[in-house]
């Protein structure tokens, strides 16, 4: 491994993250390219099963006042990491998955005859849905939270970026050009708004921020 990669992180990782990439001889620029913001909601109806898509949603929709109403329905929803959380909160989740495009296939196919309420941020991808307007499937959407766009300028050029959602490719953007770094994407989603910015993009195995760290290294070990 050439001496001194430079990475910058768009988001801060945690001690432990954050140690294996010094490990590797990696210098690290972190800083929180997306911050987020708790939205004041009212719930005047819930459908028969409920979606979240993001940590996010689920922590906010916590502080509301009909959280007590809210657990009696069931979930669907994107990431390990949110239906963890969602568990250790006392939801009951019964079909999860990685992208919200494979959820809204399964809610298509095997629930179509539901209804479902969308807790979800302001800045939302239309796949989930779209999907279930075409298939005419009942939703209602609670936006529960606010992403805000934090920029920083980098004064050096790195070797690599880190990035964990497509509202951090857009902040980056915001003060900085991409020319020959890679980037390293937690998933197709991420991936996907790069696309006309650089080829130069790797996809984590599983999209998590350890699986994109690991990535990293892998790819400069070589």
């Amino acid at each position: 491994m050439q001496n001194q990669i430079r990475i910058v992180s768009t988001k801060k990782l945690s001690e432990k993250q954050k140690q294996l990439m010094l490990s590797a001889n990696f210098t690290i620029f972190e800083e929180d390219f997306i911050s987020i913001q708790r939205k004041i909601f009212e719930i005047d109806s819930m459908n028969d099963y409920l979606i979240f898509t993001s940590q996010n949603a689920v922590e906010s929709v916590l502080r509301n006042n009909k959280i007590a109403e809210i657990k009696t329905k069931k979930c669907f929803c994107v990431g390990e990491k949110t239906k963890a959380i969602l568990k250790q909160n006392d939801f009951q989740v019964i079909e999860y998955s990685d992208y919200a495009a494979e959820l809204a296939s399964i809610i298509c196919n095997q629930y179509s005859k539901n209804s479902f309420t969308f807790f979800c941020g302001t800045i939302r991808r239309d796949v989930l849905p779209e999907a279930l307007q075409l298939a005419k499937i009942k939703l209602n959407e609670f936006e529960v939270y606010e992403t805000l766009l934090t920029s920083y300028k980098i004064d050096f050029v790195p070797n690599g970026i880190l990035f964990f959602s497509p509202s951090a490719v857009e902040s980056y953007l915001q003060e900085n050009k991409i020319e020959d770094e890679i980037c390293f994407c937690i998933g197709n989603t991420t991936a996907e708004a790069l696309k006309y910015v650089t080829p130069n993009i790797i996809i984590a195995n599983q999209p998590n921020i350890e699986n994109t760290t690991m990535k990293s290294i892998e790819y400069y070990r070589q």
